[in-house]
């Protein structure tokens, strides 16, 4: 696990999940490499957040071999709803809520914030959802849903009342080769249909990652604006 001390008096944690094949030290080097508009970072724009970064467990693809880092082990990204039945994500659910556990001790639940990208976001969500506590934010970049009929279903028969009421923030740019924006929007409009409050923000481009600068843009500002 990486752990990105504030600058400034600690008010808010953000929880960011990397994605497959990733870690927290890359991807967190790669995050705050981008900057905003006005070329500050993320730690330089919010200097009061504790960034932690957890790792995902190494593990055998049953598509391939050897190892690599997996929140859970899924078939393809072309398709990443092909043979979710078979996706388990338990051991990393339980991972993220004791994290977030840890730090709602500390700061207090509404003031930490959530997020992911790609897979990390995809097991995040669940995370949130599983855990049924209401968060000071939810961060979503380049992903998609597992599972959107259950989770449809769950939310509209109210087993996530506290969880559904923490804001949500889904960023996906068009261009992204490794998921495609449709699984995105399929998240998006799976969570308002269950009545959370979604910020939805598609861009021309950026591929697989966080859009610059607007992208890093949307994500200070709504951490300004939850926190």
């Amino acid at each position: 696990m990486k752990v990105r001390h504030p600058t400034a008096p600690h008010t808010h944690t953000i929880i960011f999940l990397h994605g497959r094949d990733s870690t927290a030290r890359e991807f967190a080097s790669e995050l705050f490499e981008s900057q905003a508009t006005d070329g500050w970072t993320l730690p330089e724009a919010l200097p009061g957040i504790k960034w932690v970064f957890p790792t995902a467990e190494m593990m055998p693809p049953k598509r391939f071999g050897g190892e690599m880092s997996q929140w859970f082990d899924m078939h393809t990204t072309e398709d990443p709803h092909e043979l979710e039945a078979e996706q388990d994500m338990s051991a990393s659910n339980k991972r993220i809520q004791d994290i977030i556990a840890t730090e709602a001790a500390i700061v207090g639940a509404g003031k930490v914030v959530l997020g992911g990208i790609s897979q990390g976001c995809a097991v995040a969500i669940h995370a949130l959802l599983a855990g049924n506590i209401r968060l000071g934010g939810f961060i979503g970049v380049s992903s998609w849903l597992p599972r959107p009929n259950n989770v449809s279903c769950e939310l509209t028969a109210g087993l996530h009342d506290q969880a559904a009421k923490t804001p949500v923030l889904l960023c996906h740019s068009k261009d992204d080769e490794t998921i495609e924006i449709r699984f995105g929007k399929e998240l998006n409009d799976t969570l308002v249909a269950g009545g959370m409050q979604v910020q939805w923000c598609a861009y021309p481009d950026g591929g697989h990652w966080i859009n610059e600068p607007q992208g890093v843009d949307d994500i200070v500002a709504f951490v300004s604006r939850v926190v």
